[in-house]
């Protein structure tokens, strides 16, 4: 029997109806058409499916739809704005920090959700932040470095925009 649930994705309001044992992954992707939410494990260790719901990041395997009506979810087909790709884009694509690309989705929207909410991050935070995200292809090295760029980036457009 199916249910309907009102999500707004992207700033976007969505009525879909779905199974009710559906994953807000699976919704995301199979009702909304919003691939850039990997499946990975599917058990919550691998953060391939990670998205922000009201400013936090979440592994939206682990939830389910109905748990976050009314809230705001973020996946990464949103981060670009007015055609403008997101500073953290921009810097994995500057610094080689994706190889795959499979974890990239999951990696960007655990970094969003922490240039967000800490102004002053050093390497330690950030690997703190993203160790829920597993990468096999990059060592994470590369991956510190963008985020560092893309948060300093962050810092500086807040303060000129606020300042």
């Amino acid at each position: 029997m199916k249910k309907l649930i009102n999500l707004t994705v992207n700033n976007e309001h969505h009525e879909v109806w779905t199974s009710p044992h559906k994953t807000l992954l699976e919704v995301l992707r199979e009702d909304l058409q919003l691939t850039g939410t990997k499946h990975g494990c599917e058990l919550g260790e691998c953060g391939a499916c990670t998205v922000i719901i009201d400013g936090e990041p979440l592994l939206s395997c682990l939830v389910l739809p109905s748990e976050v009506e009314g809230c705001q979810i973020e996946t990464v087909e949103g981060l670009a704005q007015h055609g403008k790709p997101h500073p953290l884009q921009k810097s994995f694509v500057e610094l080689g920090a994706a190889q795959c690309g499979y974890c990239t989705p999951g990696m960007l929207m655990s970094a969003k959700a922490l240039i967000e909410s800490e102004d002053d991050l050093d390497p330690q935070k950030i690997r703190e932040a993203l160790s829920g995200n597993l990468c096999r292809c990059t060592g994470y090295a590369k991956i510190i470095e963008a985020v560092e760029k893309a948060s300093l980036e962050h810092q500086s457009t807040t303060e000129t925009s606020h300042g």
